[in-house]
């Protein structure tokens, strides 16, 4: 009878060993390039000081037609943010090659200023209302700043931030597999729960000890 109840338990636990292996191999594989991504982004930001940037800053200015301009110029400025009117958007895309079609910018007496930030650089567009002077600045910090950016989720729209959620829910099913397949594997290991305690109690304690 124990022999019997034996060989249950154990296709029980070979069962649930074989589950947890499908799920661990599944959510590394969903997880593999996004781990690389935030492992190595996550050196290049605690070493931040220490890497060289060479911004590379492109300047455009031109001067709004007469027609447009006056309908800049006699436009209230809004309460909250609003876009340009789509004739000037075009204009601005077409002069000085930089897309503010939707986008709000800020209105004051004198100007309009419509900020494009992005992974890796930032850029504007700025209108004088009253001379229609338009310039349009563009700031690459390079692919590096690129890549900690995407780390951080700066200005990366809604479809990266999707991908960050499903990223760190993955890799909560690999992690917490991977703590239960330790434990199923823990009795002919024995140095599964030490290395385990270090990995939790190493992070603690320097916080505890060196974090001010």
């Amino acid at each position: 009878m124990s022999t019997t109840a034996e060989a249950a338990a154990g296709r029980q636990r070979a069962g649930w060993l074989r589950t947890l292996h499908q799920w661990h191999w599944i959510s590394s594989a969903v997880c593999l390039l996004g781990m690389l991504l935030f492992a190595a982004t996550g050196l290049t930001l605690n070493h931040a000081s220490g890497i060289e940037a060479r911004p590379v800053v492109v300047d455009r200015k031109a001067i709004l037609p007469p027609g447009l301009r006056a309908g800049i110029a006699a436009a209230s400025a809004p309460a909250a943010g609003a876009p340009l009117p789509p004739a000037v958007a075009d204009w601005v895309r077409a002069t000085l090659a930089a897309d503010v079609t939707g986008r709000d910018g800020e209105w004051t007496p004198d100007e309009v200023l419509v900020s494009l930030p992005r992974p890796g650089g930032d850029a504007w567009v700025r209108i004088d209302r009253a001379s229609g002077e338009a310039e349009f600045e563009d700031t690459d910090r390079g692919w590096i700043s690129w890549l900690n950016d995407l780390h951080k989720g700066r200005h990366a729209g809604p479809a990266w931030s999707l991908f960050i959620d499903a990223f760190a829910l993955a890799c909560l099913v690999f992690c917490i597999t991977g703590l239960l397949i330790l434990k199923l594997h823990a009795a002919n290991r024995p140095a599964t729960w030490p290395v385990v305690g270090l990995g939790v109690v190493l992070p603690v304690l320097i916080a505890l000890l060196f974090i001010h």
